[in-house]
Protein backbone atom coordinates (compact mmCIF):
# COMPACT_ATOMS: atom_id res chain seq x y z
CA UNK A 1 0.00 0.00 0.00
CA UNK A 2 2.44 2.10 0.89
CA UNK A 3 4.24 1.62 -2.27
CA UNK A 4 1.32 2.38 -4.06
CA UNK A 5 0.75 5.64 -2.60
CA UNK A 6 4.66 6.55 -3.30
CA UNK A 7 3.73 6.07 -7.14
CA UNK A 8 0.49 8.05 -6.92
CA UNK A 9 2.14 11.11 -5.09
CA UNK A 10 4.73 10.81 -7.97
CA UNK A 11 2.76 10.13 -11.15
CA UNK A 12 0.20 13.61 -9.53
CA UNK A 13 3.63 15.29 -8.95
CA UNK A 14 4.56 14.37 -12.27
CA UNK A 15 1.30 15.90 -13.96
CA UNK A 16 1.79 18.93 -11.89
CA UNK A 17 5.16 19.54 -13.38
CA UNK A 18 3.88 19.81 -17.29
CA UNK A 19 0.81 21.14 -16.36
CA UNK A 20 1.88 24.12 -14.50
CA UNK A 21 4.63 25.60 -16.98
CA UNK A 22 1.39 25.61 -19.42
CA UNK A 23 -0.60 27.02 -17.29
CA UNK A 24 1.69 30.02 -16.31
CA UNK A 25 2.43 30.81 -19.61
CA UNK A 26 -1.75 31.37 -20.43
CA UNK A 27 -2.26 32.80 -17.20
CA UNK A 28 0.96 35.93 -18.14
CA UNK A 29 0.04 36.00 -21.79
CA UNK A 30 -3.54 35.05 -21.80
CA UNK A 31 -5.67 35.32 -18.83
CA UNK A 32 -3.97 38.40 -17.54
CA UNK A 33 -4.82 40.43 -20.52
CA UNK A 34 -7.88 39.49 -20.77
CA UNK A 35 -9.11 40.29 -17.09
CA UNK A 36 -7.02 43.49 -17.31
CA UNK A 37 -9.05 44.91 -20.73
CA UNK A 38 -12.03 45.41 -18.07
CA UNK A 39 -10.40 47.31 -15.96
CA UNK A 40 -8.80 49.76 -19.14
CA UNK A 41 -12.25 49.75 -20.58
CA UNK A 42 -12.93 51.48 -17.20
CA UNK A 43 -10.95 54.44 -18.08
CA UNK A 44 -10.60 56.99 -20.61
CA UNK A 45 -7.67 58.08 -22.88
CA UNK A 46 -6.17 61.13 -21.90
CA UNK A 47 -6.40 64.29 -23.91
CA UNK A 48 -2.62 64.70 -24.31
CA UNK A 49 0.42 62.14 -24.05
CA UNK A 50 1.78 61.67 -20.48
CA UNK A 51 -1.07 62.20 -18.54
CA UNK A 52 -2.93 59.44 -16.30
CA UNK A 53 -5.66 58.08 -17.47
CA UNK A 54 -8.95 58.57 -15.72
CA UNK A 55 -11.57 56.65 -14.15
CA UNK A 56 -14.98 57.09 -16.28
CA UNK A 57 -16.80 53.90 -15.41
CA UNK A 58 -19.47 52.39 -18.33
CA UNK A 59 -20.07 55.94 -19.65
CA UNK A 60 -17.17 54.70 -22.29
CA UNK A 61 -18.71 51.37 -23.30
CA UNK A 62 -22.07 53.57 -23.49
CA UNK A 63 -20.49 55.87 -26.24
CA UNK A 64 -18.65 53.44 -28.19
CA UNK A 65 -21.68 51.14 -28.34
CA UNK A 66 -23.59 53.59 -29.46
CA UNK A 67 -21.40 55.55 -31.78
CA UNK A 68 -21.38 55.38 -35.60
CA UNK A 69 -17.79 53.66 -35.96
CA UNK A 70 -18.90 50.89 -34.08
CA UNK A 71 -21.88 50.24 -35.97
CA UNK A 72 -20.55 50.69 -39.23
CA UNK A 73 -17.74 48.23 -37.75
CA UNK A 74 -20.60 45.72 -36.69
CA UNK A 75 -22.17 45.94 -40.24
CA UNK A 76 -18.94 45.45 -42.22
CA UNK A 77 -17.90 42.46 -39.20
CA UNK A 78 -21.05 40.54 -40.31
CA UNK A 79 -20.77 41.37 -43.57
CA UNK A 80 -17.29 40.03 -44.04
CA UNK A 81 -18.15 36.92 -41.96
CA UNK A 82 -21.36 36.32 -44.27
CA UNK A 83 -19.10 36.16 -47.42
CA UNK A 84 -16.08 34.48 -46.32
CA UNK A 85 -17.65 31.30 -44.15
CA UNK A 86 -20.56 29.89 -46.56
CA UNK A 87 -18.12 30.31 -49.83
CA UNK A 88 -15.37 28.92 -48.06
CA UNK A 89 -16.93 26.19 -46.65
CA UNK A 90 -18.65 25.33 -49.92
CA UNK A 91 -15.79 26.08 -52.13
CA UNK A 92 -13.80 23.53 -50.02
CA UNK A 93 -16.38 20.52 -49.86
CA UNK A 94 -16.52 20.67 -53.82
CA UNK A 95 -12.80 20.47 -54.01
CA UNK A 96 -12.86 17.32 -51.37
CA UNK A 97 -15.59 16.24 -53.69
CA UNK A 98 -13.06 16.48 -56.62
CA UNK A 99 -9.90 14.88 -55.06
CA UNK A 100 -11.85 11.86 -53.35
CA UNK A 101 -11.79 9.96 -56.59
CA UNK A 102 -9.72 7.82 -57.02
CA UNK A 103 -7.70 8.37 -59.83
CA UNK A 104 -4.28 8.72 -60.90
CA UNK A 105 -2.18 11.71 -59.55
CA UNK A 106 -5.15 12.94 -57.50
CA UNK A 107 -2.21 13.32 -54.27
CA UNK A 108 -1.12 16.08 -56.24
CA UNK A 109 -4.25 18.05 -56.64
CA UNK A 110 -5.07 17.30 -53.00
CA UNK A 111 -1.72 18.85 -51.84
CA UNK A 112 -2.08 22.00 -54.42
CA UNK A 113 -5.94 22.51 -52.98
CA UNK A 114 -4.42 22.18 -49.02
CA UNK A 115 -1.56 24.48 -49.39
CA UNK A 116 -3.59 27.95 -49.66
CA UNK A 117 -3.61 26.90 -45.56
CA UNK A 118 -0.05 27.46 -45.08
CA UNK A 119 0.52 30.73 -47.46
CA UNK A 120 1.53 33.84 -44.94
CA UNK A 121 -1.23 36.33 -45.00
CA UNK A 122 1.77 38.82 -46.12
CA UNK A 123 2.57 36.73 -49.43
CA UNK A 124 -1.39 36.12 -50.50
CA UNK A 125 -2.32 40.04 -49.77
CA UNK A 126 0.51 41.15 -51.84
CA UNK A 127 -0.53 38.78 -55.04
CA UNK A 128 -4.32 39.84 -54.82
CA UNK A 129 -3.28 43.48 -54.73
CA UNK A 130 -1.32 42.90 -57.32
CA UNK A 131 -4.08 41.03 -59.34
CA UNK A 132 -6.55 43.95 -58.61
CA UNK A 133 -3.97 46.99 -59.57
CA UNK A 134 -5.85 49.21 -61.57
CA UNK A 135 -2.51 49.69 -63.53
CA UNK A 136 -1.11 46.46 -63.57
CA UNK A 137 -3.33 44.04 -62.69
CA UNK A 138 -5.70 41.59 -64.31
CA UNK A 139 -8.09 43.91 -64.66
CA UNK A 140 -6.82 46.03 -66.71
CA UNK A 141 -5.40 43.06 -68.92
CA UNK A 142 -9.47 41.57 -68.94
CA UNK A 143 -10.11 45.21 -70.40
CA UNK A 144 -12.02 46.09 -67.42
CA UNK A 145 -11.35 49.32 -65.38
CA UNK A 146 -13.24 50.32 -62.48
CA UNK A 147 -13.57 53.46 -60.83
CA UNK A 148 -12.29 54.18 -58.65
CA UNK A 149 -10.08 51.31 -58.36
CA UNK A 150 -11.48 48.44 -56.25
CA UNK A 151 -9.49 48.09 -53.14
CA UNK A 152 -10.69 52.30 -53.07
CA UNK A 153 -14.54 51.73 -53.34
CA UNK A 154 -16.48 51.79 -50.54
CA UNK A 155 -19.01 49.10 -52.53
CA UNK A 156 -16.51 46.26 -53.65
CA UNK A 157 -13.41 46.81 -50.87
CA UNK A 158 -14.72 44.46 -48.64
CA UNK A 159 -15.82 41.90 -50.59
CA UNK A 160 -12.51 42.09 -52.43
CA UNK A 161 -10.77 41.41 -49.33
CA UNK A 162 -13.12 38.61 -48.70
CA UNK A 163 -12.07 37.04 -51.61
CA UNK A 164 -7.73 36.67 -50.16
CA UNK A 165 -9.50 35.43 -46.83
CA UNK A 166 -11.66 33.02 -48.53
CA UNK A 167 -8.62 31.46 -50.64
CA UNK A 168 -7.27 31.30 -47.49
CA UNK A 169 -10.04 29.72 -45.62
CA UNK A 170 -10.60 27.09 -48.77
CA UNK A 171 -7.02 24.94 -47.59
CA UNK A 172 -9.02 24.62 -44.11
CA UNK A 173 -11.84 23.56 -45.30
CA UNK A 174 -10.66 21.22 -47.87
CA UNK A 175 -9.01 19.00 -45.45
CA UNK A 176 -11.64 18.98 -42.78
CA UNK A 177 -13.96 18.20 -45.58
CA UNK A 178 -11.62 15.45 -47.04
CA UNK A 179 -11.14 14.19 -43.14
CA UNK A 180 -15.13 13.83 -43.45
CA UNK A 181 -14.79 12.16 -46.40
CA UNK A 182 -12.31 9.87 -45.62
CA UNK A 183 -14.41 8.43 -42.76
CA UNK A 184 -17.62 7.70 -44.00
CA UNK A 185 -18.67 4.16 -43.81
CA UNK A 186 -18.15 2.95 -47.13
CA UNK A 187 -20.70 -0.14 -46.87
CA UNK A 188 -23.61 2.66 -46.46
CA UNK A 189 -22.38 4.51 -49.77
CA UNK A 190 -22.24 1.18 -51.34
CA UNK A 191 -25.50 0.06 -50.29
CA UNK A 192 -26.82 3.47 -51.41
CA UNK A 193 -25.68 2.87 -55.34
CA UNK A 194 -26.98 -0.38 -55.31
CA UNK A 195 -30.69 0.70 -54.30
CA UNK A 196 -29.67 2.86 -57.50
CA UNK A 197 -29.43 6.20 -55.67
CA UNK A 198 -28.25 9.26 -58.34
CA UNK A 199 -25.59 11.57 -57.98
CA UNK A 200 -27.88 14.11 -56.41
CA UNK A 201 -29.61 12.03 -54.22
CA UNK A 202 -26.43 10.68 -53.37
CA UNK A 203 -25.26 13.98 -52.02
CA UNK A 204 -28.15 15.25 -50.34
CA UNK A 205 -29.56 12.22 -48.82
CA UNK A 206 -26.46 9.84 -47.87
CA UNK A 207 -22.93 12.44 -48.26
CA UNK A 208 -24.38 16.03 -46.68
CA UNK A 209 -26.08 13.75 -43.34
CA UNK A 210 -23.35 11.65 -43.01
CA UNK A 211 -20.90 14.85 -43.23
CA UNK A 212 -23.12 16.78 -40.93
CA UNK A 213 -20.90 16.94 -38.03
CA UNK A 214 -17.55 17.73 -40.23
CA UNK A 215 -19.41 20.29 -41.80
CA UNK A 216 -20.58 21.75 -38.69
CA UNK A 217 -17.01 21.62 -37.35
CA UNK A 218 -15.78 23.68 -40.03
CA UNK A 219 -18.66 26.03 -40.00
CA UNK A 220 -17.57 26.87 -36.11
CA UNK A 221 -14.20 26.80 -37.37
CA UNK A 222 -14.42 29.37 -40.09
CA UNK A 223 -16.49 31.36 -38.00
CA UNK A 224 -13.52 32.10 -35.57
CA UNK A 225 -11.50 32.27 -38.55
CA UNK A 226 -13.45 34.99 -40.20
CA UNK A 227 -14.01 36.80 -37.39
CA UNK A 228 -9.90 36.68 -36.07
CA UNK A 229 -9.27 37.92 -39.90
CA UNK A 230 -7.82 41.80 -40.43
CA UNK A 231 -3.89 41.40 -41.74
CA UNK A 232 -5.38 41.40 -45.31
CA UNK A 233 -6.85 44.99 -44.77
CA UNK A 234 -4.33 46.13 -42.75
CA UNK A 235 -1.63 45.60 -46.07
CA UNK A 236 -4.72 46.58 -48.65
CA UNK A 237 -6.64 49.00 -47.62
CA UNK A 238 -4.72 50.76 -44.30
CA UNK A 239 -6.49 53.86 -42.26
CA UNK A 240 -5.05 55.61 -44.46
CA UNK A 241 -7.42 54.75 -47.55
CA UNK A 242 -10.73 56.54 -48.51
CA UNK A 243 -12.71 53.17 -48.09
CA UNK A 244 -11.11 52.62 -44.75
CA UNK A 245 -14.27 53.00 -43.27
CA UNK A 246 -16.23 50.01 -44.78
CA UNK A 247 -13.86 47.50 -44.28
CA UNK A 248 -12.61 48.61 -40.55
CA UNK A 249 -14.15 45.10 -39.25
CA UNK A 250 -13.82 44.85 -35.49
CA UNK A 251 -10.65 43.05 -34.91
CA UNK A 252 -8.95 45.80 -37.22
CA UNK A 253 -10.79 48.57 -35.23
CA UNK A 254 -9.21 47.46 -31.84
CA UNK A 255 -5.30 47.28 -33.72
CA UNK A 256 -5.98 50.71 -35.37
CA UNK A 257 -7.99 52.08 -31.76
CA UNK A 258 -4.62 50.93 -29.60
CA UNK A 259 -2.02 51.67 -32.34
CA UNK A 260 -3.09 54.52 -34.03
CA UNK A 261 -5.31 56.12 -32.01
CA UNK A 262 -3.34 55.61 -29.00
CA UNK A 263 -6.73 54.54 -27.08
CA UNK A 264 -6.30 51.64 -24.77
CA UNK A 265 -9.41 52.17 -23.11
CA UNK A 266 -11.39 51.88 -26.72
CA UNK A 267 -9.67 48.87 -27.63
CA UNK A 268 -10.24 47.29 -24.24
CA UNK A 269 -13.97 47.77 -24.95
CA UNK A 270 -14.08 46.83 -28.39
CA UNK A 271 -11.96 43.44 -27.58
CA UNK A 272 -14.37 42.97 -25.01
CA UNK A 273 -17.53 43.25 -27.52
CA UNK A 274 -15.84 41.29 -29.75
CA UNK A 275 -14.87 38.28 -27.30
CA UNK A 276 -18.63 38.91 -26.32
CA UNK A 277 -20.09 38.34 -30.38
CA UNK A 278 -17.61 35.47 -30.62
CA UNK A 279 -19.12 33.51 -27.70
CA UNK A 280 -22.50 33.89 -28.83
CA UNK A 281 -22.23 33.08 -32.26
CA UNK A 282 -20.42 29.93 -31.02
CA UNK A 283 -23.02 29.23 -28.45
CA UNK A 284 -26.00 29.90 -30.51
CA UNK A 285 -24.30 27.65 -33.45
CA UNK A 286 -24.19 24.88 -30.63
CA UNK A 287 -27.71 25.39 -29.63
CA UNK A 288 -29.44 25.51 -32.81
CA UNK A 289 -27.25 23.93 -35.50
CA UNK A 290 -25.88 20.86 -33.21
CA UNK A 291 -29.40 19.45 -33.42
CA UNK A 292 -29.22 19.11 -37.50
CA UNK A 293 -26.08 16.86 -37.00
CA UNK A 294 -26.67 13.53 -37.93
CA UNK A 295 -23.79 11.50 -35.49
CA UNK A 296 -23.56 7.75 -36.82
CA UNK A 297 -23.54 6.29 -33.08
CA UNK A 298 -26.76 7.86 -32.61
Amino acid sequence: MRSLAVRRRREWALAYALVIPALVIFAVFTFYPFIQNFKLALYQNPPYPGLPSHFVGLSQVTSTLTSTSFLQSLESTFEFVLLVVPIGLFGGLMLALAAHKKLKGMAIYQVIFSSTVVSSVAVAAVVFGTLMDPVVGLLPWLGLNPHPAILSNPTWALPAVAVIAIWQFLGLSFIIMTAGLQSMPEEVLEAARLDGARAPTMFFRVTIPLLSPTIFFGLVIGTIYAFQSFGQIDILIGPQNAAFTHTNVLLYYVYTALSVQNNPGLAAVLSIVLFVILLSVTLLQFRFLERRVHYASN
